[in-house]
């Protein structure tokens, strides 16, 4: 962070910028006399002792006039910079908090301003305004303004993407809210960077208003104005010209170069890409629900344009206390199908399913504020990685006693106090410390045991887990999935448990879901899981090492590879890996019930 501003760029950005604003301070005090004086004897003179850089039409000393001018030059490019700031951060923002087809809209009209001349579009803004500093500063600051819409709406697209918005919008907080308290805080350092070059800009762009005889008038007067009474006199006598050339260059320079010095001492990685809004559709149900289940989906499926489609046909049920375990190779379709029953299937997926019901009720056929209640308080979500499921502009306690104010309706002092017990419960020490940190400042495993201990602020009837251990250690690891058992056990709820690793899953949970290229290939319980029987489950149990494992030989591994979700066959998706592959493995077979609460989907098992 400190190598950039050691740069001589940086140095003499900084330099000639401390320079303007000292000049700005003391300028008219310092110059204002001397620059109103005027003396008929010395009319439009050029450099002399008296006069260092000549005098203008009425004999005023023009570098007293230039330094005097420092002030409103300054001043009015300040003003347009806001203009602009605000403007462009308002543009940027609104695909993100409007549907996505006016969001589209918006993003189409910054994309045609961007495309337009800056400075004809000041002009014809200007124009409109009329003419003088209000109009000029009014067009610099709608110049500015696309710019500023297009830095903010790329930077609010790659925020977008976290999971912590993801969780946000699964909980229905308003979408001014997410703007306002996640989205912002988070793309401040890069805006704020640009403002440097943008002030110098406007500065220019003002400067060259004024030339055109469209910004001050006169008797006001500003670096451009300046230059636009000295040009009818540069060819007698050139140096009238100097001072206020020689000030617009070397301010806007210095804005520049603070701006680019910045932004390079505050570089950094942009997040994942954006998730959008998933567009839902449900046929009607058949067959009567599961009693008891706190999750029930049938036949969900989950597609993209272009035939791709991650999600064939799932159904699954999760009853009150039990932990069912989804595995399955990356890419088999186990988050999508997490995203589904979240409602956070990014844009342009559409899910389609006969039924899915959470405690009993289908949340698509309630009323925005009741789904908004129901989802919040029934369903708490653990994501993968739990630094981009934290917000890292907010403190933890203020992330987890939002959930509290929000859909329970908590005072403040109350919703801080129920993260402090949370934080206690998933055993996090000093959990009142803790609650005023940051998400940067605690550990990878304290990290994720307070996205558990978000998820339990209210009282879910449904955990759903994603890969919650893989980038935690071992030890690490057993701790989360202690908390995540003791969780179940003590609120009753049901838990979906995402991960691809068998051997965690056979440990933690009552019910195993194999899935294979976005289908359920075998249901079982977890304890009978060396007796399973379709060819896919028994190569991943067979691919794990244990105490036994002949270490002179290389693992066992499955050959070949999961076909993507756009290339699925008719057939048998794991036929071309299966050893035990025939003739009727052509005809893709059905999830069938076996006994001992066995269902697979294979003709050879």
């Amino acid at each position: 962070m400190r190598r950039p501003w050691k740069t001589p760029a940086a140095l003499t950005g900084s330099a000639l910028v401390l320079l303007v604003v000292a000049l700005a301070i003391a300028g008219p005090p310092l110059w204002g006399a001397a620059a109103a004086r005027i003396e008929p004897a010395d009319i439009s003179q050029g450099a002399s002792a008296a006069h260092w850089l000549g005098t203008d039409a009425l004999g005023r000393d023009l570098l007293a006039r230039t330094l005097a001018a420092t002030r409103l030059t300054l001043g009015l490019a300040l003003i347009a910079t806001l203009i602009g700031t605000l403007a462009g951060i308002l543009l940027g923002t609104l695909p993100a908090v409007l549907p996505y087809r006016a969001g589209r809209a918006v993003i189409a009209v910054v994309d045609l301003l961007v495309a337009f001349p800056a400075l004809l579009l000041a002009m014809f803004t200007a124009v409109v305004a009329g003419l003088g500093a209000r109009g000029a500063v009014l067009g610099i600051g709608v110049a500015l303004a696309p710019s500023f819409a297009r830095l903010t709406g790329n930077l609010a697209t790659t925020v977008t993407g976290s999971d912590y918005i993801a969780a946000a919008r699964m909980l229905k907080v308003p979408r001014h809210r997410i703007l306002t308290r996640h989205v912002l805080p988070n793309i401040a350092e890069p805006l704020i960077l640009n403002v440097a070059q943008s002030t110098g800009a406007a500065l220019l762009g003002l400067s060259a208003m004024s030339f055109l005889g469209m910004g001050v008038q006169a008797p006001d007067y500003d670096w451009g104005r300046l230059l636009n009474e000295a040009f009818g006199h540069v060819y007698v006598t050139p140096s009238v010209v100097i001072a206020p050339a020689l000030a617009v260059t070397l301010a806007g320079l210095g804005f520049t170069l603070l701006g680019d010095a910045a932004a390079k001492a505050a570089a950094r990685t942009a997040p994942a890409p954006a998730r959008g809004p998933a567009v839902a559709a449900v046929p009607p149900a058949a067959g009567p629900p599961v009693p008891g289940a706190v999750l029930e989906v049938r036949d969900l499926t989950v597609t993209f344009p272009g035939g791709i489609t991650p999600v064939r046909g799932l159904s699954l049920t999760v009853g009150q206390g039990e932990i069912v375990g989804l595995v399955g190779e990356s890419g088999s379709g186990k988050s999508m199908t997490a995203a589904a029953v979240g409602r956070i299937v990014p844009h342009p997926g559409t899910v389609t399913a006969a039924r899915t019901l959470l405690c009993g009720t289908d949340p698509d056929t309630l009323g925005p504020a009741e789904r908004r209640r129901t989802l919040g308080s029934s369903l708490a979500m653990v994501f993968q990685d739990p630094t981009s499921s934290l917000n890292p502009a907010l403190k933890v306690g203020g992330q987890l006693a939002e959930v509290a104010t929000l859909h329970d309706g908590a005072t403040r002092a109350r919703a801080e106090r129920r993260a402090v017990e949370r934080l206690a419960a998933v055993h996090i020490k000093d959990p009142a410390h803790v609650v005023r940190q940051y998400p940067h400042e605690l550990s990878g495993g304290m990290r994720q045991r307070a996205v558990i201990a978000m998820g339990l602020m209210g009282t879910p009837r449904l955990i759903i887990a994603d890969e919650p251990t893989t980038a935690l250690d071992v030890t690490v690891q057993r701790e989360v999935l202690r908390v995540l058992r003791e969780a179940v056990d003590d609120t009753r709820a049901g838990a979906l448990f995402i991960s691809h690793d068998i051997a965690v899953v056979s440990e933690l949970c009552d019910r195993v879901v194999v899935m294979y290229a976005g289908r359920v290939v075998e249901e079982l319980p977890a304890d009978a899981l060396h007796r399973a029987r379709h060819p896919y489950t028994r190569a991943l149990i067979g691919s794990l090492p244990d105490m036994d494992t002949d270490r002179g030989r290389p693992l066992t591994t499955i050959p070949g590879r999961q076909p993507a979700p756009a290339d699925v066959g008719p057939g048998c998706a794991f036929a071309d890996r299966c050893a035990q592959v025939s003739a009727r493995c052509a005809t893709r077979p059905e999830l069938a019930d076996r006994a001992d609460g066995h269902a697979v989907a294979c003709w050879e098992a």
